[in-house]
């Protein structure tokens, strides 16, 4: 089954990597890559909700990864993993955009602890997997959708894009973020597939009343609308 939470790992120990998959797998879907140049690169190409950075990396350090990421408006948390351990690595680490630092070896509980924090403070993560934008309630682990206490059945796409907008709700997103961030930028399907499901998508949120939730801005994007207050 996807999850809903997407991280992104940096990290070219391949024994390291997999036991962090295993750490992480049960609440995200974790997509490894091993140099600093990979990296970036997905960094920028695919929306993900956290990225995971070793600084001693192939082809660019980890420094000069966040440093990009920063520089081309890329604002995923970051949390930097590595050997260094001194103040001034910690402060650099900092000072490029980093969001939070842990020093190898770790505890695999202090692993979990900073992720969880790093995606609640970021608005993607609560512990009882529920995530409600004004009059919808949206469950992670059994990925179902109410209204008013009334279902809403959505297939698997719909759920995904659903869950991306509240994810990012009051913030436009574009038709090709939806599409990275559901379908995979190595999917063979055109993007077109994301206007049938997310008219899909609207159809039954209409059935329950929530008629202008999701709202189009032409030649821009999408917005899951919601008064915060």
């Amino acid at each position: 089954m996807s999850k809903a939470i997407k991280i992104l790992l940096i990290e070219d120990d391949a024994n390291l990597a997999d036991n962090i998959v295993g750490f992480l797998q049960d609440f995200a879907d974790v997509n490894v890559v091993t140099n600093g140049l990979d990296g970036e690169y997905e960094g920028q190409e695919s929306p993900y909700d956290l990225i995971i950075c070793d600084l001693m990396l192939p082809g660019e350090n980890g420094l000069e990864v966040i440093k990009h990421l920063r520089d081309n408006d890329i604002e995923t948390p970051v949390l930097i993993l590595t050997a260094k351990s001194s103040l001034d690595d910690k402060i650099e680490g900092f000072n490029v955009g980093a969001d939070d630092y842990l020093t190898k070896p770790f505890y695999r509980e202090e692993l979990l602890v900073r992720v969880k924090a790093l995606l609640r403070r970021a608005g993607v993560y609560s512990e009882d997997n529920m995530i409600t934008v004004g009059d919808v309630l949206i469950n992670l682990e059994n990925r179902g959708v109410q209204v008013h206490g009334q279902p809403v059945k959505l297939v698997g796409k719909e759920f995904d894009i659903l869950t991306y907008l509240a994810q990012n709700k009051n913030i436009i997103v574009t038709r090709d973020q939806i599409f990275d961030r559901v379908w995979g930028i190595d999917s063979d399907t055109t993007i077109n597939v994301v206007n049938i499901y997310l008219n899909n998508l609207r159809r039954k949120l209409e059935a329950v009343g929530q008629n202008d939730l999701i709202k189009t801005l032409r030649n821009i994007g999408f917005i899951l609308e919601v008064d915060d207050a």
